[in-house]
């Protein structure tokens, strides 16, 4: 599953609700421009920038953008007496400061979002990274403990990684690491959170899941990189040359082992990993290219 724009914070916080911020934007631009318009003054006109900053920054570039061009509309309605006397210097300069205003912000809340999404991206499959796939786990496992759901987790790698890297380099052994973190991407229902941890090591969180539904998502997930005909390194491989095995938990196997605290979401996090990560080991002494449960 790759990173979207709600994906990607490092650390659950409150969000704005769009629609409220929308009704404030609103509301302080018809608040400015009744001031503008009984005034007519320079110090509340510079008031327009403030929706601007805010519509950019908590709902989105583009809406910066409208807001500040609705401020230049607004500020000409506002002094359409004095205006149509003809435009100063100062009433250009106003303008255009609205419009720039407007874009620079939108512009900085833009490569924001890239910076925060890169900063919780794993540079090789454009999965979450480590950082990330913690904080988001912390906040799933609280969910379904308060919800009453299951969850459950998934820890797989790429098998005889290390023969693939020796018969045919480095680069062969990223390209099909990188294939197996794309096919996740492609695979994983919504719900679901996943990562690369290590080398060819991958960890998967997903929501609202019974063992029945992790066992038959880790089957398929295994199948389509089995199915894979892929070209690493330039080199042009046949079908089931790529195989993962899967090792599987369950929150309530682990809280069953040891009771949840009210505090110790993160500490469940790592019992279900570490649960999964057994559960691939023993998948792994069995033959590889299959799926275990720890359940």
């Amino acid at each position: 599953m790759r990173l979207t724009r709600d994906q990607s914070l490092l650390a659950p916080r409150p969000r704005w609700n769009r629609a409220w911020v929308a009704v404030l934007v609103g509301a302080a631009l018809w608040l400015i421009f009744e001031l503008d318009r009984r005034t007519g003054s320079a110090p509340v006109q510079h008031l327009y920038y403030l929706p601007i900053v805010l519509a950019s920054l908590r709902i989105g570039p583009r809406t910066g953008v409208v807001v500040s061009l609705v401020a230049v509309v607004l500020y000409h309605i506002a002094n359409l007496a004095r205006l149509t006397m003809g435009y100063t210097d100062t009433d250009v300069v106003q303008a255009a400061l609205f419009l720039f205003v407007g874009i620079v912000t939108a512009t900085l809340a833009a490569d924001r979002r890239r910076l925060r999404a890169l900063a919780a991206t794993d540079d090789l499959t454009g999965l979450h990274n480590l950082r990330s796939f913690e904080a988001r786990l912390a906040v799933m496992v609280r969910a379904a403990r308060e919800s009453g759901t299951p969850m459950a987790m998934l820890v797989l790698d790429v098998d005889r990684l290390k023969a693939l890297n020796d018969a045919h380099g480095h680069l062969a052994g990223a390209e099909a690491v990188r294939l197996v973190g794309r096919t996740l991407a492609t695979c994983l229902p919504p719900d679901a959170v996943a990562c690369r941890y290590g080398g060819d090591e991958f960890a998967v969180a997903i929501a609202s899941c019974t063992e029945a539904r992790a066992r038959a998502i880790a089957e398929h997930l295994r199948g389509s990189v089995q199915a894979l005909e892929p070209v690493l390194a330039g080199i042009h491989f046949p079908v089931r040359a790529l195989s993962i095995s899967v090792g599987m938990a369950s929150l309530d196997a682990v809280d069953a082992a040891s009771p949840a605290s009210p505090d110790g979401e993160a500490r469940a996090g790592e019992a279900l990993f570490a649960a999964a990560d057994e559960a691939l080991y023993v998948a792994k002494r069995q033959g590889r290219n299959r799926v275990s449960a720890l359940v």
